[in-house]
């Protein structure tokens, strides 16, 4: 019965540093993280990483990604178009191409497909992905959200995750050996052609559904369960990441009626029980018994390249597209933020052997400095051009974004 005395410590040690880190203006994970950090081996040694604790981490790393794609706008997709699109490009592909050549200035150069090679991908896998829920809260107070920065920023940071999903898989599968990139790129695309097919079949069932029981817990658990196959059949029979079976069936979903409520009545036991299981993991995973200096210095340099990679990546390219120099600069940093994707990451990385868990510390201290330092210099640079903040007072629909 340890691993139910296990799930109460986690629980009520997360919850606590969660409300605790809202309380001081981080972000719960960070207090969720610290949560695992503390009660694990590496602090007081009262919970030990278990399989049932793994499984539990697992769930809620589906119901999270599940949520998320249920909380995809896509009309907001639409009206940003092509801008937001090569935005998120930049976004994804220069973190990821100086994560890779970071790992490997540190750790040594290798041919591609070697060790060293893959695990420097995924370094730069674990920088493209990006969290902005911070910055829409930030310029949800100076009341810019609504303005054409703050919607390019959120489309971009939608279209991120997307296109972030399908790189870590294709990583994924380099590293189980196929490396023929087009098997690769066939079986993922392969996997989004059918889902997407059967997608309009499925979409269009829920929706008979939604009509015939509105507001039910019925239409939250067919959701639940379309979630959990979609999930299976993307690792099981395409080698294609759990995580995004569960996010593509969210997305399916989320212009039904229904959809804002089943993300809500799915985040209250992600909330309370799964997702504060995942982040404490990996807080229980984290070791510092092979910290040495060459980690320590390899962290920092993760965290300034990491961030830096947004503002080059997404802020030249909105240079690129017609921006002024300060909203270039506003959509770089605002793309900075890193949060439960990058943790997704990580773990799944964790899990094909991409990553060792040493490496979990640049992770966390990347997520607790750019929650840090993104909205410092958001202000600034809004209170610094009356631009930015013109668009903002004049404009009353931000509210509903």
């Amino acid at each position: 019965m340890e691993y139910i005395r296990d799930l109460a410590i986690l629980l009520l040690v997360a919850k606590f540093l969660s409300v605790v880190g809202r309380h001081f203006h981080f972000p719960e994970v960070v207090g969720e993280i610290l949560a695992g950090l503390l009660v694990g081996p590496c602090v007081l040694g009262l919970v030990q990483d278990t399989t049932f604790v793994d499984e539990m981490a697992e769930i809620g790393v589906i119901m999270l990604m599940f949520e998320a794609g249920l909380g995809t706008d896509m009309n907001r997709l639409k009206k940003t178009g092509l801008k937001a699109m090569l935005i998120a490009c930049g976004g994804v592909f220069i973190p990821m191409f100086l994560g890779t050549v970071l790992y490997m200035a540190f750790y040594g150069f290798g041919p591609v497909f070697s060790e060293t090679f893959m695990k420097g991908l995924f370094i730069g896998t674990i920088m493209t992905a990006t969290s902005v829920s911070i910055t829409v809260a930030v310029l949800k107070e100076m009341n810019v959200l609504s303005g054409e920065v703050g919607t390019t920023i959120t489309s971009a940071a939608i279209i991120d995750d997307v296109i972030g999903i399908i790189v870590l898989t294709v990583v994924i599968g380099l590293q189980s050996g196929d490396i023929e990139i087009g098997n690769i790129i066939l079986k993922t695309v392969a996997f989004f052609a059918i889902a997407i097919g059967l997608g309009f079949v499925i979409f269009h069932l829920f929706q008979w559904l939604d009509d015939k029981y509105t507001h039910t817990r019925r239409i939250t658990i067919s959701g639940v369960v379309y979630c959990l196959i979609m999930s299976y059949i993307a690792e099981e029979y395409f080698g294609v990441a759990d995580i995004t079976g569960a996010y593509v069936a969210g997305v399916i979903l989320c212009n039904l009626h229904d959809s804002s409520y089943i993300e809500r009545r799915v985040d209250i036991s992600s909330y309370m029980f799964f997702a504060p299981v995942f982040f404490a993991s990996i807080g229980l995973k984290t070791s510092f018994a092979h910290m040495d200096l060459r980690l320590l210095l390899f962290g920092i340099a993760f965290v300034v390249v990491a961030m830096a990679g947004k503002i080059i990546g997404c802020g030249g390219v909105a240079k690129i597209m017609g921006f002024d120099g300060n909203e270039s600069m506003k959509i770089g940093v605002g793309m900075m933020t890193r949060g439960e994707v990058a943790l997704i990451t990580a773990q799944k990385g964790l899990a094909v052997g991409l990553l060792t868990p040493d490496f979990f510390t640049p992770v966390i201290l990347l997520i607790l400095c750019s929650s840090i330092v993104t909205p410092i210099l958001l202000k600034y640079l809004f209170s610094k051009s009356m631009d930015g903040a013109q668009p903002a007072t004049a404009s009353t629909s931000g509210k509903g974004d």
